[in-house]
């Protein structure tokens, strides 16, 4: 566990878990002289004799050249107030430090995380899912800084226990050992009992959410299909089962929390309360033993909190436990960083005896082909055949392939593919749009051109539509719910012809649209892509008659169609 709590810790915040230990042992130190300081204030406030009659209260009396006892006892309260607000002001900010330092946790963790997930290898995000890769991100990483907050709480309550002890120690041993034999007791039993509980319901906890968020997130994914198929009471079973799951085990985790707070202020008080009746019976004088009680009260107040704070964040810390381990294991996810060494497109792709397969069974298997600059080719072949396979590779999706790839003679490698996939335009079949407006949905983070937007929205033939709204600041409303399947199809269009790329690829980009509304597409892709080499995957004949050459994806290998009419019927 040590282990990994350093590799989820930056060096910057390890140095800052270092100064916090720092400040939580000054905080303690102040905290024991806040108790201690009670006892001489009760005594000389009680006998004003002693302000004279102890050597250290009149040394104090006579440097500081008092006149009187009673204002040498309001002087000293005076001060010891002043003491306890600059107290309460210190633990105020300690406690804002690790507040502040324990939600950084939450930010640098989803940061890194979220960077480690766009930077896998494409092909092997897709074996993953999204959901428990959202759960990760908000849920496990927030659970992970309440697992740094615990773990600082626990460490600053250990050092606070530790010097009011030694504090009791010096001032009656055998009491404090008396009252450390029953407590310690008490703590082994709860540690034994309740933490493994605590346990066991950070296990169930993490179990039932990861099934609440895949059930939000395949339902509304596929919220068209249950409705078809009238699904909604099942699916809403479901998120409720896993939700009744999470929430009992929240419940349980809470409750057995308060055990050990519970526990130790009644047997700690009642043992105070016994050993005063004890002395009483014994014959000792109430005002000799009324400071002793009132030290070991106060400090059994601030003592007993803190002991239960410690169990808490300890049993804290076994509750999230799951969340630290999850966290590990993508923190040091092996990333895919990729080069952007210069590469040009000027007369062909050449793929030779490029064997793929996303695990030890090839789709494809021997491939070889050459692409001539501006040529127009259609993919076409059984689904399931490898055809988006093919062009994936092509356009760097997967790496992990046998064979070679040359571009003018260039190699294909990762250390120039980011060079290469800047020269590539996609149209797949389901268009993202994300909820913002047209210009921004086309530029997607590259640098904004308004002339060069504009032009290929014009090529796209989306300005007359434009015209009628709001222009290119028109919204297009989350996943283009303000569209027609048209319009999304032809802003993909203007997307992928923004960066005046080199190469276009379609997959299936309008295999979900009518005939007519395909053709135009068409008409219009083919129009854009004039000098640009164009790789469509299609089923229908009417998507690839424009084409120059057309292959077959089938048996793991690829032929060349010689006689295009051959296809018709």
């Amino acid at each position: 566990m040590i282990k990994k709590i350093k590799g989820l810790l930056n060096p910057a915040q390890k140095k800052s878990i270092f100064a916090l230990v720092v400040l939580s042992i000054l905080i303690s130190g102040i905290e024991t002289v806040g108790i201690s300081a009670i006892l001489p204030f009760i005594s000389v406030a009680s006998d004003f004799s002693l302000v004279t009659g102890n050597k250290y209260y009149n040394f104090a009396y006579t440097f500081f050249g008092f006149s009187d006892a009673q204002s040498f006892v309001i002087t000293f309260g005076l001060v010891l107030i002043g003491f306890y607000v600059s107290r309460g002001f210190l633990n105020l900010c300690y406690m804002y430090f690790i507040q502040r330092y324990s939600q950084g946790i939450f930010l640098s963790l989803g940061t890194k995380l979220f960077s480690n997930y766009v930077h896998i290898k494409y092909q092997d995000m897709t074996t993953r899912n999204s959901s428990d890769l959202s759960k990760k991100l908000i849920t496990e990483t927030n659970n992970a800084a309440l697992f740094f907050y615990s773990l600082l709480l626990l460490i600053s309550e250990l050092f606070v226990s530790s010097f009011l002890y030694t504090a009791l120690l010096v001032v009656n041993w055998k009491v404090t050992l008396a009252l450390t034999g029953f407590l310690g007791l008490m703590v082994l039993l709860l540690i034994k009992i309740v933490s493994r509980l605590i346990k066991k319901e950070g296990l169930k906890r993490n179990q039932f959410q990861e099934v609440y968020y895949r059930t939000i997130s395949e339902t509304l994914s596929n919220l068209k299909f249950i409705k078809l198929m009238a699904g909604e009471k099942t699916a809403i079973n479901a998120l409720h089962k896993s939700g009744k799951g999470y929430v009992d085990a929240m419940v349980m985790n809470n409750t057995y929390n308060t055990v050990p707070r519970l526990s130790l202020e009644s047997i700690g008080f009642s043992m105070l309360i016994a050993a005063l009746i004890l002395a009483l019976q014994s014959g000792q004088a109430i005002s000799s033993i009324i400071p002793v009680v009132s030290l070991f009260g106060l400090a059994m107040y601030r003592m007993l909190p803190s002991v239960n704070r410690i169990l808490s964040s300890y049993n804290n810390m076994l509750y999230y436990n799951k969340s630290i381990d999850l966290l590990y294991e993508d923190f040091h996810l092996e990333t895919h960083r990729l080069g952007n060494d210069p590469i040009k497109f000027k007369d062909q792709i050449n793929i030779r005896n490029m064997s793929f397969g996303y695990t030890e069974e090839l789709i494809l298997k021997n491939i070889s082909l050459n692409i001539t600059k501006g040529e127009k080719i259609a993919l076409i072949g059984e689904s399931g055949a490898g055809k988006s396979t093919l062009a994936d590779i092509i356009i760097g999706m997967y790496t992990s392939f046998s064979g070679n790839i040359d571009v003018d003679e260039t190699p294909l490698t990762e250390k120039n593919m980011l060079s290469w996939r800047e020269k590539i335009g996609y149209i797949p079949q389901s268009i993202y749009l994300f909820d913002s407006t047209v210009s921004e949905n086309v530029a997607f983070g590259r640098k904004f051109d308004e002339q060069k937007l504009k032009e290929a929205l014009n090529k796209a033939e989306l300005t007359p539509f434009l015209e009628q709204n709001q222009g290119i600041h028109t919204p297009v409303g989350e996943d283009g719910s303000q569209l027609s399947g048209g319009q999304k199809q032809r802003i993909g269009i203007a997307r992928a012809i923004y960066g005046n790329p080199d190469l276009l690829v379609l997959d299936e980009a309008t295999s979900a649209l009518d005939s007519q509304t395909e053709q135009r597409i068409m008409d219009n892709i083919f129009k854009v892509s004039e000098g640009k080499t164009l790789i469509i995957i299609a089923h229908r004949l009417s998507t690839i008659e424009q084409c120059d050459k057309v292959y077959r994806i089938e048996d793991k290998g690829i032929r060349l169609i010689e006689d295009k009419n051959t296809l018709k019927g």
